[in-house]
């Protein structure tokens, strides 16, 4: 089993920046991979950006240059940097975890992000 907990939404004005934080518990060690999604009203759930755990990195398009996820593994915690946010950014942002011994996914619960012009 694995539990992630986000923080660190909020508003911001467009052009700011937040930094997201995703921290993992439980059966860490079994983690493969985790990720950012959002999701906005209306809209499906979208992959934001993911790393490996060898260090490789996927970044959806719309983010590439102005996020960036990293990793601190003797904290179990990964993160989003955030730059040069735009109002097309506001959904609520979970966190994904990924293992070997599991067949399905661990998610977090969710945290607001809302960019206003």
């Amino acid at each position: 089993q694995v539990l992630l907990v986000e923080s660190g939404g909020g508003l911001v004005q467009a052009g700011g920046s937040l930094r997201l934080s995703c921290a993992a518990s439980g059966s860490i060690s079994g983690i493969t991979s985790m990720g950012w999604y959002r999701q906005a009203p209306g809209k499906q759930r979208e992959l934001v950006a993911r790393v490996a755990r060898g260090g490789n990195t996927l970044y959806a398009d719309s983010v590439k240059g102005r996020f960036t996820i990293s990793r601190d593994n003797a904290k179990s915690t990964v993160y989003l940097q955030m730059d040069s946010l735009k109002p097309e950014d506001t959904a609520v942002y979970y966190c994904n975890a990924r293992a070997a011994f599991s067949v399905s996914d661990f998610w977090g619960q969710g945290t607001q992000v809302t960019v206003s012009s």
